[in-house]
């Protein structure tokens, strides 16, 4: 069953002989009574693709009158790995839509999560999260967002949450030309930076007409686009502007190297693990793995296995797959 958050390059697929039933009782004898059996819920979690757990949830009601999975998930586990799991039984808009809902809340926008996921979602995936948004907060998206973002990084969010990004794949390289000069113009030219230009071309230019432009400002500037923009911009616009320019270059490398940042130095990233290892399991985890072990000359298998433990860790690994 292809959605619109499959793709051909996840490391998890649908199971062949799936039956809904036969999990939900498996999982409801994992959780029953004394004791958790940790294993049943990875091995049937991980191995099931986000459709089938959907139907696995629907069963397991059925299964446990008053009951629901995610309920007994939350009530049978804990930490991270109660996270992770519930993170597997959620569907995808909607734990897009509890990820950006988390960022927005409390003292202080978490602006690297909203720049994550509105860097790399398509105009449809965007249309999917802002329709669960306003189901489960009977809220509009971009009247949360204005109220919690300000400045010109407010101006860039709210283009990428309507989801306007221009998706002809024909490339017009005359077009390329003026928008890097207009670029170069707005920025490395001038004494002070223009960056609503900067926002209307990376926000709203099509994936393979940016990717024209990168080629055409290097010949104009003699630089890259993203040297020019850490050199001219700072704060949450340029990251995200930044990752807009990763993102029309590489989506599994920006994810790649956001992972590595979640597992390097002082404490590990778990929301971030989380939420990149699911989201792109079906997508394109198999293009990460190998980006990443491309950047960092060891696997992401490895990295998850030295940076994390127990459970939590364990079911990482099954989503992540092969230690390649």
């Amino acid at each position: 069953m292809a959605t619109l958050w499959t793709g051909e390059r996840g490391s998890i697929k649908p199971k062949a002989d799936f039956n809904a039933k036969d999990d939900a009782v498996a999982l409801r004898k994992a959780m029953k009574g004394l004791g958790t059996n940790e294993k049943t819920l990875i091995d049937v979690l991980t191995q099931r693709s986000s459709g089938q757990r959907q139907l696995i949830c629907k069963a397991y009601q059925e299964e446990a009158p008053g009951k629901t999975l995610v309920e007994d998930l939350e009530g049978d586990t804990h930490g991270h790995f109660e996270d992770l799991l519930v993170a597997l039984v959620t569907p995808p808009a909607i734990y897009d839509c509890q990820e950006i809902t988390k960022a927005m809340k409390g003292v202080g926008t978490k602006d690297s999560v909203l720049i994550e996921i509105f860097a790399t979602r398509s105009n449809k995936q965007m249309k999917e999260i802002s329709d669960a948004y306003i189901k489960q907060t009977e809220k509009k998206l971009t009247l949360d967002l204005k109220k919690e973002t300000s400045g010109e990084f407010a101006k860039a969010i709210l283009i990428l949450a309507e989801g306007k990004r221009d998706e002809n794949t024909h490339v017009d390289a005359a077009k390329a030309k003026e928008d890097a000069k207009t670029l170069y113009n707005a920025g490395e030219k001038k004494w002070g930076t223009d960056e609503s230009k900067f926002i209307d071309i990376l926000c709203q230019r099509s994936i393979p007409q940016l990717r024209q432009t990168l080629v055409e400002y290097k010949t104009i500037s003699g630089k890259s686009l993203q040297e020019s923009i850490e050199g001219e911009m700072s704060g949450d616009l340029e990251e995200l502007l930044v990752a807009i320019v990763k993102c029309v270059k590489n989506v599994p490398a920006y994810l790649a190297e956001r992972l590595h940042q979640g597992m390097k130095g002082g404490g590990t990233d778990e929301c971030t693990l989380n939420r990149i290892m699911v989201s792109r399991s079906e997508i394109d985890m198999l293009d990460i793995r190998a980006e990443f072990k491309k950047l960092y000359s060891y696997s992401l298998h490895s990295a998850i296995e030295s940076d994390t433990s127990d459970f939590y860790g364990d079911c990482l690994k099954k989503i992540c797959g092969g230690d390649d």
